[in-house]
């Protein structure tokens, strides 16, 4: 008879374990979702960037030999994402295809192309911007003040860029600050839970003489052991599911670098122990501070 007890009562500890653990992974997804939406905002924000385009036009007496050599030049400078010469051509069927009537353009011009070649370029993320963007065609038209006649940009797609991720990010960070507080909370009340069907043993050994370290110990690096565990399965559901939407969202890269990755895991891994060791010791000291009689 006290066999099949104990039996019993070691498939509960196991069950409450295992229930305790899936609970903290789920939360420490939901956290990590948030998190590594913040992380992939960064990176759609940094593409969005830097796929702004801005326009060098040329006096008319430069040639196109002379433009590759500032093309050439405009290379090293580390403002620059990507610098290209647009040859007439080019600009034709660049002017073409936002107007979309090939036919009626060559028609205007009677078959000639009027269009002179230039430069286009797109500035590094921490350029895109109104100040950047403007300090870069200063720099460029005080270095090449005989050569470039204009520098073109979409100042209204600039701004925003930056603006409407910026209102983004302000919500996103609103979301993670409340749910990492109920995350807390949820975590706080499974660990309660948990330690309310023990707390007869941590009773027993505090009335035989054991110190509150030594009755803390175990349970504290249960905890950590905890943490550690859900840490790992609430990471492997974020990857499952950032593999799956870089899959199925083809028009947006998911751009996680393994320093991201990495960034992440860390994250996790650190909210999920120190969650749960603060709130196994505030549990503990709950049941160590209590009267015998008030544990029933």
């Amino acid at each position: 008879m006290s066999a099949s007890a104990e039996k019993y009562n070691q498939r509960g500890l196991r069950t409450s374990y295992v229930s305790t653990v899936i609970g903290i992974s789920l939360v420490l997804f939901m956290i990590g979702l948030v998190l590594g939406g913040v992380l992939a905002l960064n990176s759609v924000q940094t593409q969005a960037k830097e796929n702004l385009q801005g326009d060098l036009f040329f006096n008319a007496e430069m040639n196109e030999a002379d433009i590759k050599q500032i093309e050439q030049e405009l290379k090293t400078w580390t403002e620059f994402k990507e610098v290209y010469f647009v040859s007439p051509e080019r600009a034709m069927e660049e002017f073409s295809g936002l107007n979309n009537d090939t036919k009626e353009i060559e028609s205007i011009f009677d078959g000639e192309n009027f269009f002179p070649p230039n430069i286009g370029y797109k500035p590094k993320a921490e350029f895109a911007n109104k100040e950047g963007m403007k300090a870069l065609k200063t720099k460029l038209l005080n270095a090449y003040p005989e050569e470039i006649d204009e520098v073109n940009y979409d100042e209204a797609s600039v701004e925003n860029v930056n603006l409407g991720f910026r209102q983004f990010a302000v919500l996103i960070l609103l979301v993670a600050v409340l749910l990492i507080i109920v995350a807390v909370a949820m975590i706080n009340n499974t660990i309660r839970l948990a330690l309310y069907s023990k707390r007869f043993t941590i009773k027993t050994m505090q009335l035989v003489g054991a110190t509150s370290g030594f009755i803390r110990k175990p349970f504290l690096l249960q905890a950590i052991l905890q943490g550690l565990i859900s840490a790992i399965i609430g990471m492997a559901l974020l990857m499952s599911l950032f593999y799956a939407l870089d899959n199925i969202l083809k028009t947006i890269e998911i751009g996680f670098e393994f320093n991201t990755f990495l960034i992440l895991f860390l994250a996790i891994l650190s909210l999920g122990i120190i969650i749960t060791w603060i709130s196994t010791w505030f549990a503990l000291n709950k049941y160590l501070r209590m009267k015998l009689d008030d544990l029933y």
